[in-house]
C-alpha cells in the first residue's frame, strides 16, 4: 500500500464515525476506496449481513491491511498456524471450531474465574494507587485481560506476558506499515509465541488437565493421535482465541475509562451510584466499539440496501457504524450511561457473535468497581493528548495518562 493511501486509511480509522454517518446517508451502499470495500454502516443492514452467513462469508475477515515483506513471511514460515480459525470460517468448520470455545467460556466457567479476575484487578491497581499518576494501558489494561484468558486456557502465569506480546505483534504485523527490519522482529515474536502454544498443545495431549486448552485439543484431534496438521490447526485456533480474549478487552477498558473521564459528569455519577456500572459497560461498548468491524465476502450475487453486489464483493460490516445509527439509538453521538438499555452490536450477532462477551463485560465491570471506589478523583493528565490506534480490529488509545 502506498504511503499516501495509508495516510488516508489511518485518518479514516483514527476517527471512522464521520465516514459511517456519510455512508448511512448515502442511498444504497457507499464504496470506500481506502477500505477497498462496500461500507455497511446502518444497523438494519449490518444485522441483515450477520444473519446471512451463507451469502456473506467470513473467509476474508482477517485480511491484512499490510502484506508482510518476503523476509517477514520467511520467518513466519518457521512457525505454526495458517489454518482457518473461528472468525475466518463458515458452516460446519465454523461450528466445529466454535463449539469448544462456547463451552469453555460458558456462564459457569466465567463465574468460576471471576474471583481470580477480581484479585488480579485489585493487585494491578495496588501497583499504582499511591503514585498519583499512571499510564493505564501498560499498567493495567494490557495486563488484566491476558491474565484472565490465560487462566481459563490453562497458561502458566509466567508465559502470559510472552503470549500477550506476541498477540500485539501479530496485530502490528498485519495492520501497521512497519520497516522491513521491524517486520522481521515482529514475525520472530509471533513465531516464538506459536512455538510456546505448540508446547502447550503437545503437553495437554500427553497429560490432559481441567482447562480450555485440553478441551480444544480433545475436540479437534483423534484419540491417541496428534499430527503435525493437528498442531498447526490448534496453534492457529489458540492464537486466535487468546488474541480475541485479551486485545478486545484491553481496547474496551481503555476506551471506557477515556470516555467516562472526558464526560466528567458521567464519571462522578458512576462514583456516586456504582449500581450504574453495568449500564455504563453497555453504553461504553456501544459508543466507541472496540471491534469496529469485520470484512465479509459475497458468495453469490446479492442485493443489499438496494445495491447489487456480484459474487466475490468485499463488504465491511461496521458494528461501530450500526451502534451510532439514530434509527436504533436516539442521540447516538451522546455518551450517556443513563440511556435506557438498547440492543447494540458491539459483540456481534448470530453465528459469529462473540462467545467471550460475558467475560469481557465482567472484566470491565470489575475495573470500574476498582477505579470508582479507590480513585474517584481520577482524571485525564494535562498535556498528554490521547491518540486512538488506527485500526478497525481493536480500537483503543495508544496510551492513557491519568492523574488523581
Amino acid at each position: 500500500m502506498d504511503s499516501e493511501r495509508h495516510g488516508r486509511l489511518d485518518a479514516l480509522l483514527s476517527d471512522p464515525y464521520p465516514h459511517y454517518e456519510r455512508a448511512r446517508h448515502t442511498e444504497g451502499l457507499a464504496h470506500v476506496a481506502e477500505l477497498d470495500a462496500w461500507l455497511v454502516a446502518r444497523d438494519a443492514d449490518v444485522r441483515e449481513v450477520l444473519r446471512r452467513p451463507e451469502d456473506f462469508s467470513s473467509a476474508n475477515a482477517l485480511l491484512p491491511d499490510v502484506l508482510p515483506s518476503p523476509a517477514a513471511l520467511a520467518v513466519l514460515g518457521g512457525g505454526f498456524g495458517g489454518r482457518p480459525v473461528v472468525v475466518t470460517s463458515d458452516g460446519d468448520t465454523h461450528q466445529r471450531l466454535r463449539a469448544p470455545i462456547v463451552r469453555g467460556l460458558s456462564p459457569a466457567r466465567v463465574a468460576a474465574v471471576l474471583p481470580y479476575a477480581a484479585e488480579r484487578a485489585a493487585a494491578l491497581v495496588d501497583g499504582f494507587v499511591r503514585d498519583g499518576r499512571v499510564e493505564l494501558m501498560s499498567a493495567y489494561a494490557r495486563k488484566l485481560p491476558g491474565e484472565v484468558i490465560g487462566r481459563i486456557v490453562g497458561l502458566d502465569p509466567a508465559d502470559v506476558p510472552a503470549v500477550v506480546h506476541g498477540g500485539h505483534r501479530a496485530e502490528e504485523l498485519l495492520f501497521r506499515p512497519l520497516e522491513e527490519r521491524e517486520q522481521v522482529a515482529a514475525a520472530e515474536d509471533v513465531v516464538a509465541m506459536q512455538h510456546l502454544l505448540d508446547r502447550y498443545v503437545r503437553e495437554r495431549h500427553e497429560k490432559p488437565r481441567e482447562d480450555l486448552c485440553t478441551e480444544l485439543v480433545a475436540s479437534l484431534t483423534e484419540p491417541g493421535e496428534l499430527t503435525l496438521d493437528h498442531r498447526h490447526e490448534l496453534v492457529a485456533h489458540l492464537q486466535n482465541l487468546l488474541i480475541a480474549g485479551h486485545l478486545t478487552t484491553t481496547a474496551l477498558i481503555g476506551t471506557t475509562v477515556l470516555h467516562l473521564l472526558r464526560h466528567r459528569d458521567q464519571w462522578e455519577l458512576l462514583c456516586a451510584e456504582p449500581e450504574r456500572i453495568p449500564a455504563a459497560v453497555e453504553e461504553a461498548a456501544r459508543y466507541d466499539t472496540a471491534l469496529q468491524g469485520f470484512r465479509r465476502v459475497t458468495t453469490r450475487p446479492v442485493i443489499l440496501a438496494g445495491t447489487e453486489l456480484p459474487a466475490g464483493a468485499t463488504v465491511l460490516v461496521a458494528f461501530g457504524g450500526a451502534n451510532r445509527d439514530p434509527d436504533r439509538h436516539p442521540r447516538p453521538d451522546a455518551f450517556d450511561i443513563t440511556r435506557p438499555p438498547g440492543r447494540h452490536l458491539a459483540f456481534g450477532l448470530g453465528a459469529h457473535s462473540c462467545p467471550g462477551s460475558q467475560l469481557a463485560r465482567e472484566q470491565l465491570r470489575l475495573t470500574l468497581q476498582e477505579l470508582t471506589a479507590r480513585l474517584p478523583g481520577l482524571r485525564l493528565a494535562e498535556g498528554e493528548p490521547v491518540a486512538m490506534r488506527p485500526t478497525m480490529i481493536h480500537r483503543a488509545p495508544y496510551r492513557l495518562h491519568l492523574t488523581w
